[in-house]
């Protein structure tokens, strides 16, 4: 077959592209996983690159030559693009194997009797010779943006949790559209920790306190990080490091503060919606918290959080959400016996005079008082935690005894 012959063939499978190119994109969907498991918005761009390959592979087929330099460079932007949208390499590569293959059988099922076997021989040695000046094309594009968005995803996940710390998001669809073009998901139910240096070390400039933050973040995010539980978020404000983390994880901080002879406050108890106040109490707290109140964890809480907010007046203070952090379990009716125990405690000081108050032997006071440390983790006998502990009880709409 010669030159007319090849370009009547391609003229009449261009004058109907729309079928070859839906040839094309449905071999690869049917035997790329990646490819099959692409929504809709990102087909017309599949369907944009398979008619321009078909076209102008068409066009050397038929006139001889390679793929240009401004082609090859469309095909590092193309694999740049890949990159960045988190489609694995080994997938794009083999997209355009199978699409090689599905043209070739277009062809024979479309023009079987125009073409000789020299001419599926000429397309299959162009398609040799170009598949491997694309895929080293579409590898470099590929390889150079992964390695820029590999610094980039870090800002990039930066930028988002200063956002969602700043309430720069106009709606819940907002966040998940930004998280999912990230490919991460938030902890849900979350822990958002602000941490610090220990003060009573020696102080740090802000720049080496600001990195030793970041190193502080890092290794609690690799400490903690539970994908299943969402993608752990870390920034630094100053001398301060910020982490939005799983919930689950919480138990596990004050050993990991400790570590870095770091303090920090831990909020727990706010909405998804929520967060930029979570910061704003947990960032006040560390403000206004005196260190007695951090007792041997070094670490503050959602009832601390609380408290110190009602106390400082703060516009976070939220009287009604201070007994509920603080008190938790005694709340309930079945418990009542308990909250009785601790309003004894608190209005005479000691177990014994509490125990009288009550009409009750000072061991089973005792007893009940032991059991508030552990349904609260609050311990009466501490001051600060005392302090907590008065303050809710007197917000509670229950009677005091």
């Amino acid at each position: 077959m010669g030159h007319q012959a090849r370009e009547r063939v391609r003229q009449e499978i261009l004058a109907e592209v729309g079928p070859a190119v839906d040839t094309l994109v449905e071999a690869v969907r049917r035997d790329v996983p990646a490819y099959r498991a692409l929504d809709g918005s990102r087909l017309p761009e599949v369907r944009a690159i398979a008619t321009w390959v078909l076209t102008r592979s068409l066009e050397l087929w038929v006139g001889g030559g390679d793929f240009t330099p401004a082609e090859l460079a469309r095909f590092r932007a193309i694999g740049a693009a890949r990159a960045a949208d988190g489609r694995p390499l080994p997938a794009v590569l083999r997209a355009y194997r199978v699409a090689a293959t599905a043209l070739l059988d277009h062809l024979s099922a479309h023009t079987a009797d125009l073409l000789e076997v020299q001419d599926v021989l000429a397309l299959t040695r162009l398609w040799l010779s170009g598949l491997d000046a694309l895929s080293e094309s579409l590898y470099a594009g590929y390889s150079a943006a992964a390695e820029r968005l590999s610094g980039d995803r870090n800002r990039a996940l930066r930028d988002l949790l200063d956002d969602l710390l700043a309430g720069r998001h106009s709606s819940a669809g907002a966040v998940a559209d930004r998280t999912a073009r990230l490919g991460v998901r938030l902890p849900d139910p979350y822990c958002l920790l602000v941490a610090e240096p220990d003060p009573g070390r020696p102080a740090a400039p802000e720049a080496t306190a600001a990195a030793t933050a970041a190193a502080l973040a890092a290794a609690l995010a690799d400490g903690l990080a539970e994908p299943e539980s969402g993608t752990l978020l870390m920034t630094t404000r100053g001398p301060r490091a910020v982490l939005l983390l799983p919930a689950r994880t919480a138990d596990a901080l004050p050993a990991a503060l400790a570590a870095h002879h770091w303090r920090g406050c831990a909020i727990t108890g706010e909405p998804a919606e929520q967060i930029p106040t979570a910061h704003r109490l947990a960032a006040d707290a560390l403000d206004t918290a005196p260190a007695h109140a951090y007792g041997t964890d070094a670490l503050l809480r959602d009832a601390d959080a609380y408290v110190l907010a009602l106390l400082g007046a703060r516009p976070t203070a939220a009287p009604d959400r201070v007994a509920q952090a603080v008190l938790g379990p005694l709340l309930r009716p079945d418990r009542r016996h308990l909250a009785e125990a601790l309003d004894a405690y608190l209005d005479t000081g000691s177990a014994t005079a509490a125990a009288d108050v009550l009409h009750l032997h000072p061991q089973t006071l005792r007893y009940r008082l032991r059991r508030i440390r552990e349904l609260t983790g609050r311990d009466p006998r501490r001051p600060w935690q005392r302090l907590t502990l008065d303050i809710a009880r007197n917000l509670t709409a229950r009677r005091p005894v």
